[in-house]
Formats: structure tokens, sequence, C-alpha cells
């Protein structure tokens, strides 16, 4: 399936959308291809704020944007492949089956379906500015990725590979 179908069938049933992902097989270089699209699209969504950032500030906009681009495509990979081991770890306490892909693939998947949100949170920042909007973006964006990566998550672990 497409991976705009599968992101919206996300939005109706995360945890059946993850299954149909998982059996796919154990492919990590998808799973790194989906970590890497929802790193970029975070990037691109941090963009109008920064934008109007260095309007507001005077600060330089290529700064701005370089430590941005470093953060999101360079450190934030690492920092999830190790959020994905501990969430694993977690879940092995809990008598999760899964293994440690289904984990990172449920992180990744979250954070790519869940981007969406992310891109209207960015566009707010950049045209609206702080404010009850952006909060309220903000917290749905939250909120909507916490449920898919749980419902992922509790998937993976339920469906050993």
């Amino acid at each position: 399936m497409a991976v705009t179908r599968n992101i919206t069938a996300t939005y109706r049933n995360p945890g059946k959308t993850l299954r149909g992902l998982l059996a796919l097989g154990p492919r990590e270089d998808r799973a790194l291809a989906y970590l890497m699209a929802a790193c970029m699209i975070v990037f691109i969504a941090q963009l109008p704020r920064l934008a109007r950032e260095a309007h507001l500030t005077g600060a330089e906009l290529n700064m701005l944007l370089g430590a941005s681009l470093m953060a999101w495509i360079f450190i934030a990979p690492l920092a999830l492949y190790c959020l994905a081991a501990l969430s694993h770890l977690v879940a092995k306490l809990f008598r999760g089956q899964g293994s440690h892909y289904g984990a990172r693939l449920a992180l990744f998947w979250a954070l790519l379906a869940a981007s969406p949100l992310m891109l209207l949170w960015g566009l707010i920042a950049g045209f609206i500015g702080p404010g009850l909007e952006l909060q309220t973006v903000g917290l749905a964006w939250f909120l909507v990725f916490g449920w898919f990566w749980i419902s992922g998550l509790i998937a993976a672990e339920r469906a050993p590979l």
C-alpha cells in the first residue's frame, strides 16, 4: 500500500496499520526511510517558525536553518533509535514478545504518520506565532503521536516476528 494510504489508515486504526507494516517482513531500510522522511518533514515544518524568528529578532536565518537541519537530520535519528530501544526494553518488562525492529517501526511510523499535524503546527508557528492556536495544535500533535506510538508498540509487542 502507498505511504499516504497507510498514513490515513493509521488515523483510523494505528495498531492494525502497524501489524500490516510488520507483515511485510523486517526491513531495516524501510524503517530507516520512514525515520528519515519523518525527520525531514519535521525540519520542513520548522521553516516558517525559523523565518518568523529571524525576522522578529534579526538573527541570521541561515544559522537557524543550519542548526535545525543538524538537529533533525543527524542528531534526532540517533536519539530516536535509542528511544525505540528503550521502549522495547520497557515493553519486555511487561512481557512484550516483539522484536527491536517492531519497536523501531512503531516509533518511526508514529512520527511519520503524525507529521501532517506537525506541518500544521509549523504553519501556525510561522504565520500566527505563539498563542492558544499553536498550543492547541501542538497538544493535538502530541496526543496523536502518543496514540500512534503506544498503539503500534502494543501491536508490535503482541505479534512476534
